[in-house]
């Protein structure tokens, strides 16, 4: 695990993950699993030597989230990705838009302050939604983009 210089007393402490890091690294090390893998098979691809009940912790957050899915399998689960880092942060920002009382507002403030880029992209998006085919994350908005596909 990197290593950071402490501040306070000189001397070295572990890096502490940003929020949701480990909840990424967990999504994809399921994501890259042969199939429902338990909460050790997590935890042994790790980095880090997180203990095995903050891995059963992370992925029962991540089920909350139905980021995951979990099947019993005697005393324990097996879990499997039912989302990948993209879907994960969709549904923190379908989670967010849902606690707003005032959801107009948001989303209008979430609009205005996208980058042209990404403006150009999501009105692509909005548009395949209404004609029913969604693009999948990563396309090209410059040739997927509405001016685009009108020709």
């Amino acid at each position: 695990m990197p290593q950071e210089r402490e501040p306070s007393d000189g001397g070295f402490r572990a890096r502490r993950r940003g929020q949701g890091e480990l909840e990424a690294q967990v999504l994809e090390v399921l994501r890259e699993a042969p199939g429902p893998a338990t909460a050790g098979w997590v935890q042994q691809r790790l980095d880090g030597g997180l203990a095995y009940t903050t891995v059963v912790t992370i992925l029962s957050r991540l089920h909350a989230k139905k980021a995951v899915s979990r099947t019993r399998s005697g005393r324990s689960y097996h879990w499997q990705a039912a989302a990948d880092a993209a879907g994960l942060a969709a549904l923190k920002m379908r989670r967010v838009l849902d606690s707003e009382a005032d959801r107009d507002a948001v989303l209008a403030s979430f609009v205005s302050a996208l980058l042209p880029h990404d403006e150009v992209l999501l009105r692509a998006l909005l548009d395949s939604a209404s004609d029913g085919a969604v693009q999948p994350a990563g396309g090209d908005p410059e040739r997927d983009g509405p001016a685009h596909r009108e020709g």
